[in-house]
């Protein structure tokens, strides 16, 4: 029992840490000048959009394109410009970036967990 606590508590702290330097990669990349996590601002949370995406198989890809192409109308008619206006972003950052805002949607409702034996 103690080994599976300090397992699910190695993998929140190194979950956390991901999520924390993908933030600052979004921060570095200019990204958060129009997104916020929980909040609209110029474009749509990024929560909104991972909520919007959970459980999509082609969401990733989907995303990544979007992100790297830029566009309009998804989210209301403010254009996002190509790479978020900053063509110094890699291909590889915009999937990074993507795939941790995919990361934030909500987990499913957990199964009930069986009955100790």
């Amino acid at each position: 029992m103690k080994k599976s606590v300090l397992a699910l508590a190695a993998a929140a702290l190194v979950l956390s840490q991901v999520a924390v330097a993908d933030e600052a990669l979004a921060t570095k990349s200019g990204c958060m000048a129009c997104h916020q996590l929980t909040l609209k601002v110029v474009g749509p949370a990024y929560k909104d959009v991972a909520t919007k995406y959970a459980g999509d198989a082609a969401a990733e890809a989907t995303l990544i394109e979007k992100v790297k192409a830029g566009g309009v109308g998804n989210w209301g008619q403010v254009p996002m410009p190509p790479k978020g206006g900053n063509p110094a972003v890699s291909d590889e950052d915009v999937a990074t970036l993507v795939k941790w805002i995919l990361s934030l949607a909500a987990p499913a409702e957990a199964a009930p967990a069986a009955p100790a034996k």
